[in-house]
């Protein structure tokens, strides 16, 4: 397919918060909060850094190798799990929950920037092996959020009676349904067939959705040299008994992170602030907070509770049964992951800049940031639309009234503001109270507010020229609202609220590749993607 790019900072988006675009542009105390600068000369500092935390790679190499034993072989997969025994291999990482059918478009997005991050710091470290690795979230219990896709700006959720972590249920017949509801969409779509074999393949009734997860990235990913981590794993959990029992024990976290939390607020807001116990409970269909009361450590909304000796021994036969929070879940990542970096969302580098400390606690090495890419993707028909209406791309992402007013005072012949009035009132009205001060000086204000009164009147009857301007100019006001509209469904950015199954039905699995080619790597912008 044919296309074309652009990119921009992410700071003219006015979409991301001001930690975030603080961060990118290093300004404000915003890089007080990581390790590493997101240049190449934070990339060269992370590795040395972390050379000196080593792992288990024998461990992780047997994870891996067994989890995908019964997968279709992809030699770009074998080689990438052979790289792991060598110490200059570093991770690349990226992080997401199992969505339902991938979920909404950033899903993509930020396993495809891990992989070209990846390629872009084998070129500037060519001494050094670089593997993208998709960390699966797969202990989340949101079944709201990851459970649900949007289409055609409709939500189709699951309606399934299982609880506990996501990764751990199964595909069902209700899944099946809906799978069959997107079968039916996928139908009428000229290039759709190939995806969909690929999610019916991976959502068989049965399967967890670990396994149905890992089927589909792999299929769609494996060939690139994508590696998949299923993290939760008794055996991967054991290498992290030493921190979860120094959580239950003291409850160190939640006294890490105070300092950072109190220095972040004076500028910034403060994504979370954990609690005393940062670790889940998890059984069967069971995911529920642990809490310590007196002696007791009580399993939130269940009868089950331990004494300190038990939970310990829990811990220690069963770590499978033990689950890190959003303030651990980053510690566990890098306990068990040779990682350089962490790929994420705006929200996520937020959660992530404030645990430097939690990391310190226990000896584990804190990654470099990046910001994950973003795309907005155009048809041919928009772009050549709204390039008609003298806009440029940066203005897509503007408030609709400031482009009714932009562009309506772009395509008249009227001029539609009276500063020049406004002004010369204000002159004439400095003379009159100069004037009226001289015979008494408190008509001074009486003449400043005789002033403001015809000014308030000036200003409502240009916001009444405007109006019957735009009224005149209808039918374009209206082509910037449908625009908008498509191009940010639900008021929000597209990555957020689109499902994949619209481009790829459309352009098939190239969609994919055009993606890779319009990603950016070391640096962060906002991509523009206009398909012909």
């Amino acid at each position: 397919m044919s296309q074309s790019s652009k990119h921009i900072p992410f700071s003219s988006t006015h979409e991301f918060s001001k930690l975030i675009n603080d961060y990118l542009e290093g300004k404000g105390t915003a890089l007080d909060f990581v390790q590493y600068a997101p240049n190449l000369e934070g990339y060269r500092a992370a590795i040395e850094g972390r050379k000196k935390h080593p792992i288990n790679r024998n461990l992780l190499f047997d994870v891996l190798t067994k989890q995908y034993a019964n997968l279709p072989q992809e030699n770009a997969v074998n080689n990438q799990i052979a790289l792991l025994n060598k110490d200059n291999t570093f991770i690349v990482t990226t992080a997401h929950q199992p969505n339902l059918f991938t979920g909404p478009l950033y899903f993509f997005y930020k396993i495809i920037h891990a992989i070209q991050l990846a390629a872009s710091l084998k070129e500037a470290f060519p001494e050094c092996n670089f593997v993208p690795v998709y960390y699966m979230g797969s202990e989340d219990a949101d079944l709201e959020e990851v459970g649900s896709f949007n289409l055609d700006a409709k939500n189709y959720q699951w309606a399934t009676k299982q609880t506990g972590a996501i990764g751990r249920m199964q595909v069902d017949d209700a899944l099946l349904v809906l799978l069959k509801q997107l079968e039916s969409y996928w139908t009428i779509l000229p290039q759709g067939q190939k995806a969909l074999e690929i999610l019916k393949e991976a959502y068989q009734k049965g399967k967890t959705i670990s396994e149905a997860t890992l089927s589909f990235v792999h299929a769609f990913f494996g060939s690139k040299g994508l590696l998949v981590l299923q993290p939760d794993d008794a055996a991967l959990k054991a290498a992290f008994i030493p921190v979860m029992e120094k959580e239950l024990m003291s409850g160190f976290s939640h006294e890490a992170i105070q300092p950072t939390i109190a220095a972040l607020s004076k500028d910034y807001h403060v994504q979370s602030e954990g609690r005393s116990i940062n670790l889940f409970y998890l059984k069967d269909n069971l995911r529920a907070r642990i809490e310590k009361q007196g002696e007791q450590y009580i399993v939130v909304d269940t009868d089950i509770q331990f004494t300190q000796a038990e939970i310990i021994t829990e811990l220690h036969q069963h770590p499978e049964r033990f689950s890190p929070n959003v303030i651990l879940r980053g510690v566990y990542q890098e306990t068990i992951l040779p990682g350089i970096v962490f790929v994420g969302g705006g929200g996520e580098l937020a959660y992530w800049m404030e645990l430097k400390n939690v990391f310190q606690a226990v000896g584990v090495h804190y990654p470099l940031l990046q910001l994950r890419n973003s795309f907005l993707l155009m048809s041919h028909k928009q772009a050549e639309q709204w390039s008609a209406m003298q806009f440029e791309e940066h203005d897509l992402f503007k408030p609709i009234l400031e482009l009714e007013i932009a562009y309506v005072k772009k395509h008249t012949n009227t001029k539609l503001d009276l500063q020049d009035q406004l002004n010369q009132l204000s002159n004439l009205y400095i003379n009159i109270k100069n004037q009226a001060v001289q015979v008494d000086a408190s008509l001074g204000a009486h003449a400043e507010n005789l002033a403001q009164q015809v000014k308030a009147k000036l200003l409502a009857l240009e916001k009444k020229m405007l109006r019957a301007e735009r009224r005149k100019q209808s039918v374009d006001i209206q082509r910037i609202h449908r625009i908008k509209k498509e191009l940010f469904p639900q008021n929000n950015l597209q990555e957020r609220e689109e499902h994949f199954s619209k481009w790829v039905g459309q352009y098939g699995l190239s969609w994919i590749d055009t993606i890779m080619e319009n990603s950016t790597s070391l640096e962060s912008r906002f991509s523009i993607i206009k398909f012909d």
